[in-house]
């Protein structure tokens, strides 16, 4: 990545940070999209947010940081957006990066369970046990209340246990 700006300290800094916080950015950022592609724009867009933030950023705590910014970023665009697209066609084979420690088939399940909750709610379990941002937090990344974030938390979890506990059984005419 090339970075116009004075200092070569910050410029360096700032890319030894992106260079180590890229995978687990990547991860955090895939959560919250469900899809590759989108979560590699979404990386790139509070990378470039927290480099012009650099010099305010206070030292470790910029990976923190610049989840808020990849955070906000994304409830941003989905408020300016708020429709669905559809594809006619499902992408096959892994998309993205496996979560640290998990298979591409465990990356595969959790895509799939987190896909089974509504927008709302992906984005508060995300930010609340992935992200590991307070309740408080996430209900001021989020824009929402703190009882908002708890009963959406709450619900987002309950539904989680209920899809682990009993996965879906292919159907009759999906077998082999």
């Amino acid at each position: 990545m090339g970075f116009r700006g004075g200092g070569g300290d910050r410029d360096a800094e700032f890319t030894a940070f992106a260079r180590q916080a890229q995978d687990p950015l990547l991860r955090t950022a895939w959560l919250l999209t469900g899809d590759g592609q989108a979560a590699a724009e979404l990386v790139q867009a509070a990378l470039v947010k927290t480099y012009v933030a650099w010099p305010k950023v206070r030292q470790g705590t910029a990976l923190a940081y610049t989840r808020r910014v990849m955070a906000n970023h994304h409830v941003d665009a989905w408020r300016s957006t708020r429709r669905e697209v559809l594809a006619d066609e499902v992408p096959e084979g892994p998309v993205g990066p496996a979560p640290s420690g998990a298979s591409y088939d465990d990356r595969d399940e959790i895509r799939r369970w987190l896909a089974t909750l509504p927008e709302a709610q992906r984005r508060v379990v995300v930010l609340r046990h992935w992200c590991d941002l307070s309740e408080k937090e996430t209900a001021e990344t989020l824009g929402i209340s703190l009882g908002a974030v708890k009963s959406l938390g709450s619900r987002g979890l309950a539904a989680l246990r209920q899809v682990a506990e009993h996965p879906a059984r292919p159907t009759e005419g999906a077998q082999r």
